[in-house]
């Protein structure tokens, strides 16, 4: 009886602590939901009470008198095709690096790895001249150069990960029955790593989705934007739309919500395996 006291204090202490650190992650999601449904006036005198009435005049001004719908187009075109270029890539160079298993492949490897350990801070003006160089500055598809290949180190580090628990009987297989390398891979392997790919595909997508320092880098203020940026303009210097800001977060939430729950299953299995195995 008494280890039974000790236990359920221990789990009341858990409970306690958890439901702390619950609240302390959910009040910026709170703050910003009630936020978005005042006026700028409300916002600055209480900012964290309940709205008086249902304040909307902030999504319809951003919808129909500031570019934000085109921003968030822009964001949208620039995550779905950041990553389909990800999985397009990444699996097939990780497939590579697991099942060659050489010497050549490994320091590969070493340099994608290596490359993680490099704050983007370090780089990011040679990058910036890069592009300009490239003639990519100013289009979307310089942000999306840049997601993709710097995603490359984390994403082998997940797959490779994933890969060592598919036993290789099934590629053996496969390869008897005259399945060539691409065959094999896309038609038998990548189906097995589909919780791998959704824990890739909310990680990533989730920082291409809100980054705002790649996009303000090598987008132009007189070129498109993306949907961070845009709600970043209109805080000012002097004075700041804190209704249009707190407007425009609560309707970004709203997309990346629904990847994840629609995603949740595949993602906590991905992470779990790729923690697991190796």
């Amino acid at each position: 009886m008494q280890i039974n006291k000790k236990l359920n204090g221990l789990d009341l202490l858990l409970f306690a602590v958890t439901f702390i650190i619950a609240v302390i992650f959910f009040f910026p999601i709170y703050f910003t939901l009630i936020s978005a449904f005042k006026s700028n006036g409300e916002i600055l005198r209480d900012a964290i009470a309940f709205p008086t009435s249902i304040y909307v005049e902030s999504f319809k001004y951003l919808l129909t008198k500031t570019d934000f719908p085109r921003a968030m187009l822009n964001s949208i075109l620039l995550t779905f095709v950041s990553i389909v270029g990800m999985i397009g890539i990444i699996p097939m160079a990780a497939y590579a690096i697991e099942r060659a298993n050489k010497m050549w492949t490994y320091l590969v490897y070493v340099y994608f790895l290596a490359g993680m350990m490099i704050p983007f801070q370090v780089y990011m003006i040679p990058l910036f001249k890069e592009m300009k160089l490239l003639g990519l500055y100013g289009s979307l598809g310089s942000p999306i150069l840049i997601y993709v290949s710097g995603s490359v180190g984390f994403g082998c580090l997940l797959y490779t990960s994933f890969l060592k628990g598919i036993p290789r009987e099934i590629e053996e297989a496969a390869e008897i029955d005259g399945c060539s390398k691409y065959g094999i891979f896309w038609r038998i392997v990548f189906p097995l790593l589909g919780p791998c790919t959704a824990s890739m595909v909310v990680l990533q997508g989730l920082g291409i989705w809100n980054d705002f320092l790649m996009p303000s880098l090598v987008l132009p203020s007189d070129k498109p934007k993306t949907m961070i940026v845009e709600i970043f303009g209109f805080v000012g210097e002097y004075a700041s739309r804190w209704d249009m800001v707190f407007a425009g977060t609560a309707m970004s939430i709203v997309p990346v919500l629904i990847a994840f729950i629609a995603l949740q299953k595949y993602f906590i299995k991905g992470v779990a395996a790729g923690a697991t195995k190796g």
